[in-house]
């Protein structure tokens, strides 16, 4: 069985359930630590296990341009080169395109784009970008799509849904025809899946329709694009709230790009089963921690003397062996042990927090577990 997805317990919009993949087993709500270059920033694969994470993220743009997709498929697809044998997702390359904004040309045909390394002149159509992705070889992956800027005129933004469902029609149809040509899934009568994205910006009868019509489609599981660049968060829920009534019940529903450990508890509440974010990881870099007591900056002075766990509350090896004196010494010196124990602390935070999230779904206590959650728009720093 190559995916398959299957709800356990309900409570309100919230679902907890679990996928499979030939990589193994998800439960979810799940959250996707990123890890661009097939590694999460300073964190080794025995740490991202021992935290309990089921399924990591990676970028096909970034290891298409490096190290190439034909040497991650001579050794072994991306699972055996990062030493990793759990599931992984592959994003289709579209937002880091998009983030390019100089260095591309966007036109129906694909995107031709300069490489933000050397310069150098490359081409994503929907059929490139799937085939790079059925070569590194993750075990779901992404229709190529457009992201659009913000703010974008209502016409603007239609054009780009309109051309993104075009996109996401000529990306099933070359994973349909490519699909048993990756080897190690090939060799066990496995594949990949492909998941389609919903576009449409801020307007919400553009995300109903890109929804219905993305559906119409069919794809094993849908994601919602194209949110957290730059519009408030209250547009954002918006959004999530305009297209996810119109997604299959029976399918995952994976929110792309966010968020806050108190905004992932609300999407989840709104029926969403998967995210991704980079803010765990970035701000552990900055000094930003997320603990049950609230957000802490490990570099205030305040923080010099203090003997006392990170998080009293929290379970990780990092709360439990060091200080917060220690992290604060670590981080003001530069250390690169700063940035890694801080994206530990901050990833088992995540995973916790899902965790714990799942649970209420499963014991029918998530409505009084919400209750207790800070509102999204009161918990930006």
């Amino acid at each position: 069985m190559s995916f398959d997805f299957q709800i356990e317990a309900r409570d309100g919009m919230a679902r907890a359930g679990r996928f499979f993949t030939p990589h193994g087993n998800v439960h979810t709500p799940v959250f996707m630590p990123i890890g661009t270059l097939a590694t999460v920033k300073g964190v080794p694969q025995d740490t991202l296990e021992e935290l309990g994470v089921q399924i990591l993220l990676n970028n096909t743009y970034h290891l298409y341009l490096r190290p190439g997709v034909e040497m991650v498929r001579k050794l072994g697809g991306v699972h055996k080169f990062m030493a990793w044998g759990h599931p992984i997702l592959s994003d289709s390359g579209g937002f880091q395109v998009f983030s390019l904004s100089n260095l591309r040309k966007v036109t129906e045909d694909g995107v031709a784009f300069r490489s933000h390394l050397d310069g150098s002149s490359h081409f994503f159509s929907p059929e490139s970008a799937v085939a790079a992705e059925i070569g590194l070889g993750a075990d779901i992956i992404m229709a190529f799509d457009e992201c659009i800027e913000h703010p974008a005129e209502h016409a603007r933004t239609r054009d780009s849904m309109e051309m993104t469902l075009r996109w996401a029609q000529r990306s099933k149809n070359y994973f349909e025809a490519h699909q048993h040509e990756t080897p190690w899934f090939a060799e066990r009568g496995e594949t990949q899946t492909l998941f389609g994205i919903v576009q449409g910006g801020v307007f919400a009868d553009l995300r109903r329709e890109s929804a219905q019509r993305t559906v119409a489609i069919d794809f094993s599981g849908y994601a919602i694009g194209g949110l957290s660049v730059g519009e408030p968060r209250s547009l954002t829920h918006e959004m999530v709230d305009a297209a996810i009534r119109f997604l299959p019940e029976d399918k995952p529903r994976y929110l792309m790009g966010v968020g806050t450990p108190e905004e992932i508890v609300h999407y989840v509440a709104a029926g969403v089963d998967m995210m991704d974010c980079v803010l765990p990881t970035r701000a552990a870099r900055h000094g930003l921690l997320f603990t049950s007591e609230g957000r802490l900056t490990i570099k205030n002075a305040r923080f010099a003397g203090d003997e006392g766990p990170l998080d009293p509350n929290c379970r990780c090896n990092v709360c439990h062996r060091y200080s917060r004196a220690y992290l604060r010494h670590l981080y003001a010196s530069n250390e690169l042990l700063a940035q890694t124990l801080n994206t530990i602390h901050n990833l088992a935070y995540y995973i916790d927090t899902m965790h714990r999230v799942r649970q209420a779904i499963i014991l029918g206590g998530f409505a009084k577990f919400l209750s207790g959650v800070r509102p999204p728009h009161l918990s930006v720093p």
